[in-house]
C-alpha cells in the first residue's frame, strides 16, 4: 500500500486523513556519509577515500565501494526494521555524492541513484525516508561528522559554500517532489554557527528556494550549537509553515564513560527525571510555538563489556518513554556500524574487520575517535598541554564545547589521526577488486549480529 503524504498539523504530524503520525526510526549513518566509529577508520572520510584510492587502485576502490554501498543497506535490512516496528529511516548523505569540489555546481547522477534506490526499497516495506544533508561543502560544524578534516566551519562564512547547498536542495526538491514516501527533508545536520546569526538567514533562503519547487514535504530543521541550541530563533515571530524544528538529545550517561544509570555521572546524579529535564530544555522552542517535536538523534553507546548494557537498554526505555508522553517523534542513531552503538553490526571474524583489527585498536589506545573514544592511553601527552594553558591561557573557552573538547579535536581526532590514516590505508595495498568486494560485504546484514536487547527495548516499545 503507498505510503501517506505527512504534513504538520499545529504540534502533530498527520496524514491524507489527519490522523496523526509519530515517526518511529532509525538513522543510517555511516552508509553515504563515513563516519570513523561507524566503520573503523581513523579521521575523516575525504582523507580515508583519498588514502584507499591511492593504495587500492582504481578498480578495486571503486568495486569496494559498489559492494559496500549495496551491502550496508540492502533489502534484508528494511525487512528487519519493519519487523521491529520501525516506520522511518533517516538517510544522512555527503554532498560529495552528489557534486564534487572540482566541479561544484555539476550534480552527479549517481548519488541520487543511490538516495532513489533505499527510498525506495524502504517504502516496500512501508517505511517513509527523511533526506538528510550531514555534510555540506566547506563544513557546517567542526568535527569530523561533517567530513571536516579541520576544526573550521567555512560554510558560514563563504556564501560560495551557501549557494551550492541551495543548488543542491533545488535538485533533491525536484528530485523528490512528487514522492510521499519521503516524509520530508532535514537539510542540515547539527548546523554549529558560532555567530548565530547566519543559520537563521540561511534557513529562510533555503525554505524558500525548496517551497518555489516543493510545497508538500516537511522541512526538519535542526538547532544551533550540535541541534540542541534553539535562542537563533529567539527574534522570529513564528515558525515556518510545514516545518519541524528537530533536537538531537544524547543523555550524558550513554555516551560517557559512565558505568550505571540511574547513577552520577561526570559529578551529577542522572535518573529519568534528569533526562526529562534535558529533553524538556532542549525542545522548549517547539512547545512553546506549538510545532511538532522529532528527535533526530539519541542512543547510547555500548561498551564491550555486555554486563553494562542493561542500565543502558533502561536508560533508553526512559527516554523512549519520555518521547511517547510528549509526543514527540523520534529516530536512534544508528542502524548498522562496527559494534559501538548499531542494531546490527559486522562480525568480529569478518574479513573486513580482520584485515583493520590492529589499527583499529591502535586508534582505541590513543583516543582518535571522538564518539566512544577515550583520552585515557595519551594522558602523558594531553596533560602538559592543560597545564600550559592553565598557565598561559586560563580563560580561553573556543566554540562550541570549551577548551578541552578543542584540544581534544585538534590533538587526538586530527594530528594523530592522519598518519594512522595513512597506515590505515597501507592495509589495502595490492588488494585485488575481488577481494575488495569480499571485504566490502562484510556489512551485508547476513553477515552480521544483531544486538538483541536493543532490538527487544524497540519491539517492547513499538508493540511488534
Amino acid at each position: 500500500m503507498p505510503l501517506d503524504w505527512i504534513r504538520v498539523e499545529g504540534d502533530r504530524l498527520v496524514d491524507e486523513s489527519g490522523a496523526a503520525v509519530t515517526l518511529a526510526g532509525v538513522g543510517l549513518g555511516g552508509w553515504m556519509n563515513m563516519e570513523n566509529f561507524i566503520t573503523g577508520y581513523p579521521g575523516n572520510e575525504e582523507n580515508i577515500r583519498r588514502v584507499m584510492l591511492d593504495r587500492m587502485g582504481r578498480a578495486s576502490y571503486d568495486a569496494f565501494f559498489d559492494e559496500f554501498l549495496l551491502a550496508f543497506f540492502d533489502e534484508p535490512d528494511a525487512a528487519h526494521l519493519a519487523a521491529l516496528g520501525i516506520n522511518s529511516v533517516r538517510i544522512p548523505f555527503n554532498y560529495r555524492h552528489l557534486e564534487d569540489d572540482a566541479a561544484p555546481f555539476e550534480l552527479k547522477e549517481a548519488g541520487f541513484a543511490h538516495l532513489d534506490r533505499v527510498v525506495s526499497l524502504l517504502a516496500r516495506h512501508g517505511i517513509y525516508s527523511i533526506l538528510d544533508l550531514h555534510a555540506l561543502p566547506g563544513h557546517q560544524n567542526q568535527h569530523w561528522h561533517s567530513d571536516n578534516p579541520t576544526h573550521v566551519a567555512d560554510f558560514w562564512t563563504h556564501r560560495h559554500f551557501q549557494d551550492r547547498v541551495v543548488h543542491l536542495w533545488e535538485a533533491l526538491a525536484e528530485r523528490f517532489k512528487d514522492r510521499p514516501e519521503v516524509a520530508g527533508y532535514n537539510p542540515i545536520n547539527e548546523p554549529s554557527d558560532p555567530t548565530g546569526e547566519v543559520l537563521p538567514v540561511f534557513y529562510d533562503r533555503l525554505e524558500k528556494a525548496i517551497r518555489a519547487i516543493d510545497s508538500r514535504h516537511v522541512l526538519f530543521l535542526d538547532g544551533n550549537k550540535y541541534s540542541t541550541d534553539f535562542s537563533f530563533l529567539d527574534n522570529r515571530s513564528e515558525p515556518l509553515p510545514n516545518t519541524v524544528y528537530t533536537a538531537h538529545d544524547y543523555a550524558l550517561p550513554g555516551i560517557t564513560s559512565a558505568t550505571e544509570y540511574p547513577g552520577v555521572t561526570r559529578g551529577e546524579y542522572f535518573d529519568r527525571s534528569v533526562v526529562e529535564q534535558t529533553f524538556l530544555r532542549r525542545t522548549e522552542y517547539m512547545r512553546r510555538t506549538g510545532t511538532p517535536i522529532w528527535i533526530g538523534e539519541f542512543g547510547p553507546v555500548y561498551s564491550e563489556d555486555r554486563s553494562q548494557d542493561a542500565w543502558r537498554y533502561q536508560l533508553l526505555t526512559d527516554q523512549l518513554e519520555i518521547y511517547r508522553e510528549h509526543g514527540a517523534s523520534w529516530a536512534l542513531w544508528t542502524y548498522k556500524d562496527i559494534g559501538l552503538q548499531g542494531l546490527v553490526y559486522a562480525n568480529a571474524d569478518s574479513p573486513y574487520l580482520e584485515l583493520i583489527g590492529d589499527n583499529a585498536a591502535r586508534k582505541k589506545t590513543l583516543g582518535i575517535d571522538s564518539w566512544g573514544g577515550s583520552d585515557a592511553g595519551v594522558r602523558d601527552v594531553l596533560d602538559p598541554i592543560d597545564a600550559l594553558f592553565d598557565r598561559e591561557f586560563p580563560d580561553f573557552a573556543p566554540w562550541p564545547w570549551g577548551r578541552q573538547p578543542h584540544i581534544a579535536v585538534l590533538v587526538r581526532h586530527i594530528l594523530l589521526a592522519e598518519p594512522l590514516a595513512e597506515q590505515f590505508g597501507d592495509l589495502f595495498a595490492g588488494v585485488s577488486p575481488e577481494r575488495a568486494r569480499e571485504l566490502a560485504a562484510s556489512f551485508r546484514f547476513a553477515a552480521c549480529d544483531e544486538r538483541g536487547g536493543l532490538s527487544e527495548v524497540l519491539r517492547s516499545h513499538l508493540g511488534a
